[in-house]
């Protein structure tokens, strides 16, 4: 795809000088730094511009902000509550461990929070079209909703290894009236998924929006998708000051793109106290083609619309990935956590297959809640460290979605079947 070369501005270099403006982030040509910016066809454009004029006036609309809060209150089940994992909390004999019940929401995961904003400006821009790309499904179901819920026709990209491991979410998409569209080009997962969708958005931008489904692409995507989901950690920051009258010790999400990361993040980045990590998928360890942990052995470079963290080789070309969840198992990272990981302010770590499989049994068989294998490597994360805190630290992990989608794939996992 053709660059579209933005300059780091001056503001940009004193916000990374200051302490207390993590959220400024991106300076109006949609940097974090070095990373993110619109490196898209000039066909992309003008949707693009469109897109971030539409955005600008719709967040400072009272009329729109009051719909989406209705929406996601009565429509998507808001606020999700903060509970604490009691036995689990027992059974490592650390931390206090609280979960932000993301998988509570309508659809199963928090990826409903972004498709109902989005769907919002696809209706403001006079749009009458829905494409998204999917990986584990979960956001092709949030945006086959949304758009069954607003009467939009909606196409969902999704890759054919995917379907296969995530079929209820297919047979899901389908009920909702939308038309799911198997993509065996490369891998055939997530990152072929997005292809297909930007070659649908380039020849029918007029009348289509991409509903972009991680804080991922080119600028506005990144800002757009984190401020619809910062929803989660505002929710967080009022809930724990609520139970325990102070601010959690430590934050742990799981990071594909990193959309439920950054949600969750977003609302203590200038809280300094507080310690965050975003968990990658480790795969079969970090074994060249073999994972999906790009802060482990990545490299600096542009995939589809950014400038990023990526796993490719010394010639730029795009590494294969793999990882047990379909929704983690992506070559690239979003731009935001490349800037938040340079400077300092979020730790990045990675859990195998393995260990994500031994999460996903253990609070399932714990806590009755059975978590989304994605969800399970922020799991994993938090069995490893939560023992090596005291008793009186807490730590909120994000329980971005539920496991229903999972429980074939790892019943035949187990039985040795794949």
């Amino acid at each position: 795809m053709l660059p579209m070369v933005t300059p780091t501005s001056e503001k940009t270099q004193s916000q990374r000088n200051s302490k207390d403006s993590l959220t400024n982030f991106p300076d109006q040509y949609g940097h974090f730094g070095e990373y993110g910016g619109r490196f898209v066809p000039e066909t992309l454009m003008s949707a693009l511009l469109e897109l971030e004029h539409e955005y600008e006036a719709a967040r400072k609309d009272p009329s729109f902000r009051n719909e989406l809060a209705s929406l996601l209150q009565e429509f998507a089940g808001r606020p999700t509550p903060l509970y604490f994992a009691e036995r689990l909390t027992k059974e490592l004999g650390g931390a206090k461990i609280y979960l932000k019940r993301e998988d509570l929401l309508h659809t199963g995961a928090h990826k409903i929070n972004n498709a109902l904003g989005q769907i919002l400006l696809a209706r403001r821009m006079g749009k009458t079209r829905i494409i998204a790309e999917t990986g584990a499904g979960q956001h092709g179901v949030a945006t086959a909703t949304a758009a069954a819920r607003f009467g939009f026709q909606c196409r969902i990209y999704m890759g054919a290894v995917d379907m296969e491991r995530q079929s209820l979410n297919v047979a899901r998409m389908r009920f909702l009236g939308a038309e799911v569209v198997g993509v065996t080009a490369g891998q055939a997962t997530l990152k072929e998924a997005i292809n297909e969708a930007m070659r649908d958005w380039v020849t029918n931008v007029r009348d289509t929006h991409y509903i972009l489904g991680s804080a991922l692409g080119a600028h506005p995507y990144p800002m757009i998708v984190r401020d619809f989901h910062r929803i989660i950690g505002d929710e967080t920051r009022r809930q724990i000051l609520q139970k325990e009258e102070r601010l959690p010790d430590l934050l742990v999400a799981c990071v594909g793109g990193g959309s439920n990361a950054i949600g969750l993040f977003y609302a203590f980045l200038n809280d300094e106290r507080v310690r965050m990590t975003g968990v990658e998928a480790g795969g079969d360890g970090i074994i060249r083609g073999r994972h999906a942990a790009r802060f482990q052995g990545g490299r600096l470079g542009v995939l589809q619309g950014t400038k990023t963290w990526l796993l490719s080789d010394e010639d730029g070309q795009i590494e294969l990935t793999h990882s047990v969840s379909a929704g983690l198992d992506y070559a690239a990272v979003g731009p935001e956590h490349s800037f938040l990981r340079e400077i300092g302010r979020v730790d990045y770590s990675y859990a195998t297959d393995v260990e994500a499989l031994a999460a996903f049994h253990k609070l399932s068989s714990l806590e009755g809640i059975i978590p989304a294998l994605e969800t399970a490597h922020a799991i994993a994360e938090v069995i490893k460290v939560a023992p090596t805190m005291t008793r009186e630290q807490l730590i909120v992990v994000n329980l971005s979605g539920r496991g229903d989608k999972d429980v074939q794939q790892v019943a035949e996992l187990e039985s040795g079947k794949e």
